[in-house]
């Protein structure tokens, strides 16, 4: 089978390393416009949930893959300057450079043939390849030129949002949220490596504008974010790296293929960063797609049906757990007056598919202090 693959993220380099792997005579072509090296994000979340299916997919690289990670077993949130702490929260987090070159060594040695600073965005000038797979990102040119095929959706949200690194190291995965004069300006932050953290700032749009960063320069933006988090980054630097303002876009299709086309990852569905699932669900269709071609080898539009079956409602399901997260995000202003526990208690809650009775099996450390609080409100009312 001759396959080609247009983008060198994780999921399109995944998907090839395990697809070389399973049938060593394959001819697999990785087209990547970028250079090897070439990458704007900082860091990369998993939770133990993402690791176990890369590890029941391949322990081998996955023991590679997880080397250095770095690892913590909760979160904390941090509101009104109080942290609550919530465990058995499990993350393993990495940089985006090293998560691409374990999956470049990966495929070298599996022999895939990875062709970098090679634009292609036409599926029609790979005729002779058997399976063209679109993993060209959020942004897919391949999907735009087949849209009226796959027919994409849209829904760009409100919040801004600018990725930034720093020195300061946050060991939890941290959400902080701080007010200002202005309005509330959120962190999702986490350390990635020994040395660095990633820092995303989001922000509402309004606030965005009374603040100035519509007009501000990119260094400004940074400058005005170290002071609104001052008391977090405890006098470390923020860094950059096309560090610009943009809003988030949740991608869904309505069909995953057409002819010998298929999408792949955030070219496909995008799962919105703030349930940290992203690269996750990419790499999950990765390991089903190999699947549903590895048993599907003379019938591509059964091999394309079979993975759309196995992955579409896990799709769904992800892509409204992310509407109602963000619509949360999008709402904080109105929870402000939350004292800390019962903030980090809404928050959890947020999508509606985390139960009390979860959090009580998951924490209950955090569940005591959740009733405590509501007991001493309820007491306080009746006073």
């Amino acid at each position: 089978m001759k396959i080609a693959v247009i983008g060198g993220g994780p999921a399109g380099l995944y998907f090839s390393m395990l697809m070389k792997q399973r049938h060593p005579s394959d001819e697999i072509v990785v087209f990547e416009r970028n250079d090897a090296g070439a990458t704007y994000g900082w860091g990369v979340v998993f939770s133990d949930v993402a690791l176990s299916f890369l590890k029941e997919a391949d322990e081998a690289f996955f023991r590679r893959f997880t080397a250095h990670h770095e690892r913590c077993d909760y979160m904390e949130i941090v509101h009104r300057g109080v942290a609550v702490r919530l465990s058995n929260n499990h993350f393993s987090r990495t940089s985006r450079i090293d998560l691409l070159s374990v999956l470049q060594q990966a495929c070298r040695d599996t022999g895939v043939d990875v062709r970098y600073n090679s634009c292609m965005n036409d599926p029609a000038a790979l005729e002779d390849y058997d399976v063209v797979v679109a993993a060209d990102g959020v942004n897919s040119e391949v999907r735009t030129r087949l849209a009226e095929h796959f027919q994409p959706s849209f829904d760009e949200r409100r919040n801004k949002f600018a990725w930034y690194g720093t020195t300061r190291l946050f060991h939890p995965v941290s959400l902080i949220f701080r007010e200002t004069p202005q309005g509330v300006f959120i962190a999702h932050a986490y350390q990635y490596s020994k040395t660095h953290s990633t820092f995303l700032v989001e922000v509402d749009p309004e606030t965005w504008q009374r603040c100035g960063l519509d007009t501000a320069t990119e260094n400004e933006s940074r400058a005005f974010c170290e002071q609104v988090f001052a008391e977090d980054l405890q006098g470390e630097p923020l860094l950059t790296n096309r560090s610009q303002w943009f809003q988030a876009k949740v991608v869904s299709n309505a069909r995953w293929s057409h002819d010998n086309v298929v999408l792949l990852g955030d070219a496909l569905r995008s799962v919105h960063f703030s349930l940290g699932s992203g690269t996750r669900m990419a790499m999950q269709d990765a390991i089903a797609l190999c699947e549903a071609l590895s048993i599907h080898r003379a019938d591509v539009p059964a091999a394309f049906a079979a993975f759309e079956a196995s992955r579409k409602e896990a799709s769904n399901r992800f892509q409204d757990a992310a509407r109602k997260s963000l619509d949360w995000y999008e709402s904080v202003d109105t929870r402000m007056n939350l004292d800390p526990v019962s903030f980090a208690y809404d928050y959890m809650r947020r999508t509606g598919r985390v139960s009390h009775d979860d959090l009580r099996e998951r924490d209950p450390a955090f569940i005591e202090q959740v009733e405590a609080v509501a007991a001493t409100k309820s007491q306080i009312a009746h006073i």
